[in-house]
């Protein structure tokens, strides 16, 4: 649909010669003399490009129309990463561009936001926070102090992180998807 360019706002996903961006931020101008403007900073979500684009107030652009739905995830497999609207249970596949690092932290099971256009999704939002087993570390030294001092830790999903000397081959952590940073000792 095609809105006003004055009316775009951050997080807004518009539709440029057929690829979509996200707007990272829009802000009117209005100088002393001359034509108001809008100048958005845009990045591509195909790719992550960004671009700088300005457009007379008066003019156009095309909006996309984008789906946020919760999802679960089923597997990946040679054609991508399976997903299910736990509602319809009608099924999605994302690509590997799509899921990014993101699926290092994928589970069965798991529930995800996924961002989809004309039934294609293009983004995924991961829960904050997940759980994996400890499958190596180091063995916990006497006479450390556990306040000071992290050791390196193979998860279970193949990632590294630095966990607390008293952590041991086996124990259950949760971890910030974001970073893949220790929280705590799983409570299960």
């Amino acid at each position: 649909m095609k809105v006003s360019a004055s009316s775009l706002r951050r997080g807004n996903v518009v539709d440029l010669q057929g690829k979509l961006y996200v707007v990272l931020q829009a802000q009117n101008i209005h100088p002393g003399k001359g034509t108001p403007v809008t100048q958005l900073d845009m990045r591509r979500i195909s790719d992550g490009v960004k671009i700088s684009e300005r457009y007379r107030t008066t003019e156009t652009v095309e909006r996309a129309v984008v789906d946020d739905r919760s999802y679960t995830f089923l597997y990946s497999d040679g054609e991508g990463f399976h997903f299910m609207n736990p509602e319809t249970y009608d099924q999605l596949i994302a690509t590997p561009d799509v899921i990014g690092d993101a699926h290092y932290y994928l589970q069965d099971g798991m529930n995800v936001n996924l961002s989809t256009h004309d039934g294609v999704p293009i983004a995924i939002d991961l829960p904050r926070l997940a759980t994996f087993e400890v499958v190596d570390t180091e063995p916990a030294v006497k006479n450390q102090t556990a306040s000071s001092s992290y050791k390196p830790a193979m998860l279970s999903n193949g990632l590294r992180t630095m966990v607390p000397p008293y952590i041991a081959v086996g124990t259950r952590i949760v971890v910030l998807t974001e970073d893949g940073s220790y929280q705590e000792r799983a409570k299960d």
